[in-house]
C-alpha cells in the first residue's frame, strides 16, 4: 500500500509538473518560487523534466514493493533507499525555500514521500 501511495502523490506531482511545463501560473510553488507566476522557460523544461524522473522513482518504489517487475530485487533495495534519500533531500530543500507557498504546500508533501519511501525500502 505504501508504494501505491507514494505513486499516486508522485502522479498528482506530475500533474502539477506538466502545468507548469505549459505554463500555469503556478511558479510560486515551485523552484524556490523566485517566479511567481508562469516559470521561464529552462524551469519550464526542468517541470518536463521532473515528471519522467517521477515516473522512475514510482517504478523504483512499485518494483520494491512486488507490485510489477521492473528490476530485479538486488537493484530495487538500493535504488529504493535512494529514492528515501531523495525524498528527505527534497523535504529539506523545500523547507529552506524562500517561498512561503513552496514551503506550505511542497515540504509536507516531501515529508510524506520520504515516509512511503522509507517504508517501501523497509
Amino acid at each position: 500500500m505504501p508504494a501505491i501511495l507514494c505513486s499516486a502523490v508522485l502522479a498528482a506531482l506530475a500533474v502539477f509538473q506538466i502545468a507548469l511545463a505549459c505554463g500555469a501560473p503556478l511558479g510560486a510553488y515551485a523552484w524556490g518560487g523566485q517566479h511567481g507566476g508562469v516559470l521561464p522557460v529552462r524551469l519550464r523544461i526542468g517541470s518536463a523534466v521532473s515528471v519522467v524522473l517521477y515516473a522512475i522513482l514510482a517504478g523504483i518504489m512499485l518494483s520494491r514493493a512486488g507490485i510489477v517487475t521492473l528490476l530485479p530485487d538486488a537493484v530495487a533495495r538500493p535504488a529504493a533507499w535512494t529514492v528515501f534519500g531523495y525524498f528527505v533531500l527534497g523535504a529539506i530543500m523545500n523547507l529552506i525555500s524562500r517561498s512561503p507557498k513552496e514551503r506550505a504546500v511542497m515540504t509536507p508533501l516531501s515529508v510524506v514521500l520520504a515516509v512511503l519511501a522509507l517504508l517501501v525500502a523497509r
